[in-house]
């Protein structure tokens, strides 16, 4: 678990990382350099699940490859289903990242959505949704690092 106390918005205490794959870890089908070693890191503290409709057919070897619990969503409401599972695990204990349109209730609702901007861009529903903007890297160096995100936070 990671806990951080947020002066003016108040606990945060996240247990469960919820990650789009393309666009936002991966471009392509593959992972982006670094990205393995910080997710690896951050098991040690929350259980990562990795979304996605799998666009490029490569969910279950890029799960595997990071040691991470797949959830596949079927085409029709992806938007929808991600919610739902952001939901189910208790979004109030859920940090949600991602970039796509379909990515945007799940920021909405997690305890902490973070937008990403990434090589396939960032559509404007999700950086509406998010509490927090940036790159990927730098979106799990904030969870290995979480005291960072007091100052973007606090109100």
């Amino acid at each position: 678990m990671i806990r951080l106390d947020i002066p003016g918005r108040g606990v945060l205490e996240m247990e469960d990382l919820v990650l789009d794959l393309n666009g936002t870890i991966a471009l392509d089908g593959e992972v982006l350099a670094g990205v393995p070693e910080r997710l690896a890191a951050l098991s040690e503290s929350l259980s990562v699940h990795l979304v996605t409709a799998d666009t490029q057919g490569q969910a279950a070897a890029v799960a595997g490859q990071l040691k991470v619990r797949l959830v596949l969503v079927t085409p029709g409401d992806e938007a929808g289903q991600k919610r739902a599972l952001v939901e189910g695990l208790g979004a109030e204990r859920v940090v949600a990242i991602g970039n796509g349109a379909n990515d945007a209730g799940m920021l909405q609702v997690a305890a902490l959505g973070i937008a990403v901007l990434g090589p396939e861009g960032l559509a404007v529903e999700a950086l509406r949704a998010a509490d927090v903007v940036v790159g990927i890297h730098d979106a799990l160096d904030l969870l290995l690092h979480p005291r960072r995100l007091v100052a973007t936070l606090r109100r």
